[in-house]
């Protein structure tokens, strides 16, 4: 069984770079950690909030790349050596990352108690119409 494309249909025009976007966030999905949840505040508005319990606000980078929202997180080492009895909190460094769909921007990002926000909001499209002139030969 083959794997059908977007882009390989004849009525969708130029959405080769939709297999793409789909091809390259299945590359980067990192498994379990750290657990996230999206939420959808309001009909244009999301919210992703990522469990960072033990990273600091200096130990995590969000960047937006083009079309795709990423989330890094890298813990500092501490100059005072530490002799964990248990170590259950995982601090291990991570990298995800979100497909945007065209009109996605994030409005901005805030820690609290252990989770990262990261605030998401859909512009509204101008609706445009062109006629298209037709030329005789």
């Amino acid at each position: 069984m083959s794997k059908q494309f977007f882009g390989s249909h004849p009525f969708l025009l130029g959405f080769d770079q939709l297999d793409r976007l789909l091809e390259s966030s299945e590359k980067s999905a990192s498994g379990g950690y750290p657990p996230y949840n999206i939420v959808r505040t309001s009909s244009d508005q999301f919210q992703i909030s990522v469990a960072v319990a033990g990273f600091s606000s200096g130990d995590l980078d969000v960047t937006v790349e083009g079309r795709q929202l990423h989330i890094a997180g890298r813990r500092r080492e501490s100059g005072a050596r530490r002799v964990f009895l248990h170590n259950g909190i995982a601090a291990r460094q991570f990298r995800r990352s979100f497909v945007l769909a065209d009109g996605m921007e994030v409005s901005g990002a805030r820690l609290a108690d252990g989770l990262l926000h990261i605030e998401l909001f859909r512009k509204s499209p101008d609706p445009q119409i062109h006629r298209i002139e037709i030329a005789t030969l």
